[in-house]
């Protein structure tokens, strides 16, 4: 894998060099691995095109053909899941846990769940009013669909964005993220490979600086009927005003700012692993990762005590890799602000100092004690390996203390009450809670989304099919 390699397009069933590159940087080496072709508006229309004219043909194949096409995608992803995964560890750093025994495997089983919802989408046939008249309601792909994903899940991200798209009856076009494109091509590869027919997946890649002109020229274009979006809640707003200006609906997955509240009753061990986890796991580069820790006041010494075992003793990289500099310079930045205001380092170690020179984009975990409610650190999404914790004197207070802030898209309570823990999660502005594990929880039978700033619209299960298809009713006289 070493940077001869080049990234094409994928358009129309076959690989596009494209007209000019850009350098993928490794994580790990902060050196060039390969390149990968960058799009202009022109490929990106061309893209669009292909999967218009893809369309007719796909959306009037029987359920069991594109069923079949995706099961065979899964086993195709399944043969190459190591080889994928070390995609994923050389262009953003990702440990063997994360790719190997979380991110791939996740992306195959979302894949085969979609693929078994296809024979079960249906309509329904409603009684009207008037006499002598009939109606029924059809369920109806909606055209070509836009997927613009980010760096940090590519296969999940592609799988997720494309899968529920296809097993409707839609074409696909995914934009890739420029630091993961051999992930994303991998994926684009596997479907091709299993007999996918031309213009159903194309793939597009671009440099930083020309993503928005490409991006622009996608969802202007009249066969986009829907655009999804998972990334950044800044970058959401005007993907989003885009969609808006140009009457396209859109799904948005976007940051979270995930808590975890340990209640007086928590067993102190459960509750130490799955805020370690949920904090850590992939560098703590997950929209649901645990940003937050909220302790009640009599148990508060305790956890962090079992913490403090659990830290030492865990299998963690000691200093995960994170995607950047500008990422580590970002969080460094506000975990310096933080200890300047009063916050304290409770477990782990952090060394502020970047000196101008540096390269290294690894950080050691580190959790802060002693934080306020009004710190940016407590406030901003952190995306690394980062949390913080605050103590509370009860639940109420807790729960208040989740809902504060902009985001809602992931929370876990520990409480051995599950009476008491399925009341608190009524409560909780989120997309979803997780009663006695960690706030990083997605898999196929889930609906997944956040509310607030975290997005609107639901991935996997019914719901995610549902997003891609049009209702429409017809009624006639009997």
């Amino acid at each position: 894998m070493s940077s001869p390699y080049h990234v094409p397009l994928v358009i129309h069933g076959e690989e596009d060099p494209g007209q000019s590159s850009f350098e993928v940087i490794s994580s790990y080496t902060n050196d060039k691995c390969w390149t990968a072709a960058s799009a202009t508006p022109d490929d990106a229309i061309c893209a669009v095109e292909s999967a218009q004219r893809a369309f007719p043909e796909w959306s009037a194949t029987k359920p069991t053909v594109r069923r079949d096409i995706l099961l065979k995608t899964a086993d195709v992803l399944e043969s190459r899941l190591e080889e994928n995964a070390e995609f994923m560890r050389v262009e953003m750093g990702a440990d063997v846990i994360s790719s190997s025994g979380f991110v791939v495997p996740l992306s195959i089983k979302m894949l085969r769940d979609a693929a078994s919802r296809i024979s079960s989408i249906c309509g329904h046939v409603p009684v009207v009013e008037a006499e002598g008249q009939s109606a029924i309601v059809y369920r109806e792909p909606m055209g070509v669909i836009l997927g613009i994903v980010p760096w940090n899940a590519p296969y999940v991200f592609a799988i997720r964005a494309a899968a529920c798209a296809l097993a409707g009856g839609n074409t696909t076009v995914i934009k890739s993220s420029e630091q993961t494109p051999r992930c994303y091509y991998a994926v684009a590869r596997a479907f091709l490979d299993a007999g996918l027919p031309a213009g159903c997946f194309n793939l597009v890649s671009t440099r930083p600086q020309d993503a928005p002109a490409v991006v622009n020229a996608m969802i202007e274009h009249p066969a986009i009927r829907k655009v999804n979006f998972t990334g950044s809640t800044a970058v959401g707003r005007k993907v989003a005003a885009l969609c808006g200006q140009n009457l396209k609906p859109c799904l948005m997955e976007l940051g979270g700012k995930n808590c975890a509240i340990v209640c007086e009753d928590a067993n102190l061990q459960t509750a130490a692993q799955g805020v370690m986890f949920g904090a850590f796991i992939n560098s703590g580069q997950i929209c649901m990762s645990t940003d937050r820790i909220i302790l009640h006041s009599s148990i508060a010494k305790d956890f962090n005590d079992v913490l403090k075992k659990s830290f030492e003793n865990a299998p963690l990289d000691s200093e995960p890799t994170l995607v950047s500099m500008t990422a580590k310079k970002r969080i460094s930045d506000l975990i310096s602000g933080a200890l300047s205001a009063g916050a304290e380092v409770a477990h782990g170690s952090f060394n502020g100092d970047i000196k101008p020179d540096e390269t290294s984009v690894r950080m050691a975990p580190v959790i802060l004690g002693n934080v306020k409610e009004d710190m940016p650190v407590w406030q901003e999404e952190s995306f690394a390996s980062f949390a913080a914790y605050m103590v509370v004197d009860s639940d109420e207070e807790a729960i208040r203390l989740a809902n504060s802030g902009d985001y809602g898209l992931s929370a876990a309570i520990f409480t051995e009450d599950l009476r008491k823990g399925l009341a608190m999660a009524k409560k909780i502005q989120s997309g979803a809670v997780h009663i006695n594990s960690m706030t990083v929880h997605d898999e196929a039978a889930l609906p997944h989304g956040g509310v607030k700033s975290s997005g609107w619209g639901r991935f996997n299960t019914d719901e995610g099919v549902k997003e891609f298809m049009v209702t429409k009713s017809v009624t006639w006289m009997d």
